[in-house]
């Protein structure tokens, strides 16, 4: 009796194993579905004005006089700020009685040479200081005129930095003058995406100030010529007028290069390498397939299965033929 109890016990156990190793794997799987299949190139991009300039100090001196402007329109040539410049007028002020002194030698060494008294060669070397002095008091006015900022163009005051008493470090911008419209995204992009970017492709924005949204734009121009240190080339897209973006935001930039409509569309999920695992009588078989374009919404298929199939989805760790059971969540 112990024998045949044992013999049992063991025929249990094996069988319990037996079902365990071939019991079939519950997957989930899913259908293929109709749609629209994007082909994008991705960058990144900051909102700016089609027209504006920069204005910054070219010497560096404290800020005597500013405008209270932001925001308003402006004049070509309207003054902006005053940069304090006593040490170049007193500069100015030394060499104008420089350039006094020298005019009076001359005026007297012509006439001391209209009656013989003095040379010709003294003459012309007044003369020539006489030159000297004067170049040196053009270019210190002109230099006077660099302690005053001025706006290059009509337009708005964009924005102004800096504050009266602060020193104007050479090369900081203090105002950005400009046209609030029209709008582009100025964006770079990688140079291995750049020969499938074309002038009037539609593009698709999203920005962290208005999220959920998608906002339009079109490609307006392509810069000939690419950063070699970055390996990217700047691409300026067009934005509407209605645009809610404004000046400054950073934007994700998709440019859409190629649609294909009324697509038979997979989750990329479901795929590895080109390969899927569809169910088959209770079966499931490895299938290769054809992919087009891969989308953010899913992979067009252009071969290899078709629209009544049922792919395993998660692509799952089985082989070739595996028992399968579906989940009874999808069955229903």
């Amino acid at each position: 009796m112990r024998w045949i109890v044992g013999t049992l016990g063991l025929a249990v156990v094996a069988g319990s194993a037996a079902w365990y190793i071939w019991r079939p794997t519950t997957v989930s799987v899913i259908a293929p579905w109709r749609g629209d299949a994007a082909e994008i190139v991705y960058a990144s991009g900051t909102v700016e004005p089609r027209t504006w300039a920069k204005v910054a100090p070219v010497v560096r001196d404290r800020i005597a006089e500013q405008c209270d402007c932001e925001g308003s329109r402006v004049a070509r040539g309207d003054v902006l700020a005053r940069l304090d410049d006593s040490e170049a007028r007193a500069s100015l002020g030394e060499l104008e009685a420089r350039l006094a002194l020298a005019q009076e030698e001359f005026r007297r060494l012509s006439v001391l040479a209209e009656r013989n008294v003095t040379s010709q060669q003294a003459v012309d070397r007044a003369r020539t200081d006489l030159l000297q002095i004067e170049a040196l008091v053009a270019g210190q006015k002109a230099r006077l005129e660099t302690y005053v900022l001025r706006a290059p163009s009509p337009g708005v005051v964009l924005r102004q930095d800096g504050e009266v008493g602060e020193v104007a470090e050479l090369g900081t911008v203090l105002f950005w003058v400009g046209e609030p419209r029209p709008l582009l995204v100025v964006a770079e992009v990688n140079e291995e995406d750049i020969p499938r970017v074309e002038v009037g492709q539609r593009a698709l924005l999203r920005a962290d100030a208005f999220p959920g949204e998608e906002l339009d734009a079109v490609v307006d121009s392509i810069t000939p010529k690419g950063d070699s240190v970055t390996k990217t080339y700047r691409v300026r897209l067009r934005l509407p007028d209605d645009t809610p973006l404004r000046i400054g935001m950073s934007t994700d930039v998709n440019i859409v290069t190629r649609v294909s409509k009324n697509a038979l569309l997979i989750s990329s999920v479901a795929i590895e390498g080109n390969e899927v695992f569809v169910v088959e009588g209770g079966t499931a078989r490895r299938r290769e397939i054809r992919i087009g374009i891969r989308g953010a919404n899913g992979v067009e298929v252009l071969a290899g299965i078709d629209e009544n199939a049922r792919i395993v989805s998660p692509y799952p760790p089985l082989a070739d033929g595996a028992r399968v059971t579906i989940a009874a969540a999808q069955e229903e």
